[in-house]
């Protein structure tokens, strides 16, 4: 396997530097989501779905290292992507019409909100429960972002 020479995109400050010099950040946003009444056939169309993830990924600003996925029979899928700034996973529930969303990143430079938008805008759904976890040396916050007003503030920090 080629070895991978990625940086992060992370603030300066104080503790381990990278390679090239900057330091990072040790500082971590995760998205928890839960999609409720989404389009059936966007569910059930892997291929739709990968492609739709990957379009996220981009639009967070993330970098896609490599991904794999994984169909349950009847239906159903789990997809994983591996990123430069750490990890993104769906799990479906076709026969729920729901899924579970999860954009962990590394730094402050993703945008959860694009990677969310960008799957909201394939999948429809009628509703989505979201929490975010910081994590950071002086502990663990979890938020609920219970309407746009508040999804934009807690990502803006």
């Amino acid at each position: 396997m080629p070895s991978l020479n990625l940086t992060h995109s992370r603030p300066k400050t104080s503790g381990p530097q990278n390679p090239r010099g900057a330091e990072y950040e040790f500082f971590g946003r995760h998205l928890l989501a839960s999609y409720v009444g989404c389009d059936p056939a966007a569910l059930a169309d892997g291929a739709g779905l990968k492609a739709a993830m990957e379009r996220a990924v981009e639009a967070s600003g993330a970098t896609l290292i490599r991904s794999i996925d994984h169909s349950f029979s009847p239906s159903g899928m789990t997809a994983v992507m591996l990123l430069a700034e750490s990890h993104a996973s769906i799990h479906t529930y076709p026969e729920h019409q729901a899924c579970f969303v999860d954009l962990f990143t590394c730094g402050r430079a993703c945008s959860a909100q694009k990677f969310d938008a960008v799957l909201c805008q394939y999948l429809r759904p009628a509703s989505v429960q979201r929490r975010t976890v910081l994590r950071h040396a002086d502990g663990i916050e979890e938020t609920a972002a219970a309407s746009d007003e508040c999804w934009l503030a807690e990502w803006a920090a």
